[in-house]
């Protein structure tokens, strides 16, 4: 796990959360791991909506709550997009098979908490609401040199665009 973890960053409105997005889609590469997680309508599948922009996908994106996993064409790397709210076990996430999309990919799980010992590397984000709804508060932690490096990447890209 992160050793010194960012503070949580405030997200004062949706273009902020696809700001944040577009930082982390950036920076990612095949094999890389996002796990998302917060409540309901905490903005997960929004986020993956705006990475998968920021990639270059032109695909409708929608939470894959009842098929499980959703597949992207992005001209970075393809894209598996997973919601494993529905998993009780991790033996049901290894049983989807999904092993060469996951090495050759670049791949969301939202509500991924659960699976973080089936990865390497990886970095979560927990989505939080704020105050208003459309404020959002992001917590990070990440797991592994790759991990940690792709969060430092993202923060870094996501602040040099503030002015």
């Amino acid at each position: 796990m992160t050793q010194n973890q960012p503070p949580p960053l405030p997200l004062g409105a949706p273009k902020d959360t696809a700001r944040l997005a577009a930082a982390f889609a950036g920076q990612l590469g095949a094999g890389d791991v996002l796990l998302l997680n917060g409540g309901l309508a905490a903005g997960k599948t929004f986020f993956v909506r705006a990475a998968l922009a920021a990639l270059g996908s032109k695909d409708i994106v929608s939470s894959p709550t009842y098929t499980i996993a959703n597949l992207y064409q992005c001209t970075k790397s393809p894209v598996l997009h997973i919601d494993a709210y529905r998993l009780k076990t991790t033996t049901e996430f290894t049983d989807l098979g999904l092993e060469a999309e996951l090495e050759s990919g670049i791949c969301f799980i939202e509500w991924g908490a659960m699976l973080e010992d089936e990865f390497e590397h990886w970095v979560q984000i927990e989505l939080a609401t704020g105050d208003v709804e459309t404020q959002r508060v992001a917590h990070f932690s990440a797991y592994g040199a790759r991990g940690e490096a792709l969060l430092r990447g993202a923060l870094a890209a996501y602040m040099e665009g503030e002015a």
